[in-house]
């Protein structure tokens, strides 16, 4: 008897893992399939400039001053921390370089993305599902829109043309408040501390930074509109979608933060 329920507790155990293995990779088939359908209907006319530009504004513009305060004050407390250890080995001329080093290949990228996360692209999780509770979405259906060429291109576009260009304002920005600290704080000559960020800091770090901002924008998007588009059950669906909208965007993002880091340091 006891052989026999051990036995059945085993099958029971190994067909769950089985269900949910199941599912996970029907989930991850579905989910190719969609970003497969975003980019094929981004390269179908017509292309929907004035809602490209209208994402545009809301992503970028109305994103610029939390950016600027958050890099300003990322690169000014980094630069206070990394600092304070640089001044026990009278080093703290090179606290600027490795500042701007650090934003420029992963801070900068990693909190631009966070914060456009949370602001950005629960929005657009609230939105579209919203749109879909309220069967806005199947009115679209039923007058032959398709919902990923109204709705998500435009998203995805407009997110991968300003994502990059909001991090690189999150590195410069930073690296001034890196600036201001190591001035007025450690007393570091400017043309010193200039001069390191010139030696430490190439273009190729730039280009890595800018590279996985590129990804996470799409990231942040498409993941945005697919929960959207999937949300169902009314006011409380709107809700959960976007709660598990934002927590799936920043656990892929920081996978592919790891991934992206390590084949970079590899090439």
């Amino acid at each position: 008897m006891a052989t026999l329920t051990i036995k059945n507790s085993v099958v029971g155990s190994v067909s769950l893992v089985g269900r949910w293995t199941t599912e996970r990779l029907t989930n991850l088939g579905a989910f190719g399939r969609y970003i497969y359908e975003i980019f094929r209907q981004a390269c179908t006319p017509p292309i929907r400039w004035d809602l490209i530009f209208q994402q545009l504004e809301f992503v970028g513009n109305q994103s610029l001053n939390i950016i600027i305060l958050t890099g300003f004050f990322t690169g000014a407390v980094f630069a206070l921390q990394i600092g304070g250890i640089f001044q026990i080995f009278r080093a703290e001329s090179i606290m600027g370089a490795a500042t701007a080093k650090a934003l420029t290949r992963e801070m900068a990228p990693l909190m631009t993305a966070f914060l456009l996360t949370g602001r950005a692209g629960s929005a657009m999780t609230a939105e579209i599902s919203t749109m879909r509770v309220n069967e806005q979405v199947d009115a679209m259906e039923a007058m032959a829109v398709d919902p990923i060429h109204y709705l998500v291109v435009p998203r995805l576009i407009a997110s991968m043309l300003i994502i990059p260009l909001l991090c690189a304002i999150f590195i410069f920005v930073g690296t001034f408040g890196a600036f201001v600290t190591g001035v007025a704080v450690f007393d570091v000559d400017v043309g010193i501390f200039i001069d390191r960020i010139k030696w430490m800091v190439d273009a190729r770090d730039i280009f890595n930074g800018l590279e996985k901002a590129f990804v996470f924008s799409i990231i942040i998007a498409s993941i945005a509109c697919r929960y959207g588009l999937n949300a169902s059950g009314g006011a409380k669906g709107v809700g959960r979608a976007t709660t598990t909208s934002v927590v799936m965007t920043l656990l892929v993002i920081l996978f592919c933060d790891v991934f992206i880091t390590y084949v970079q340091l590899r090439l």
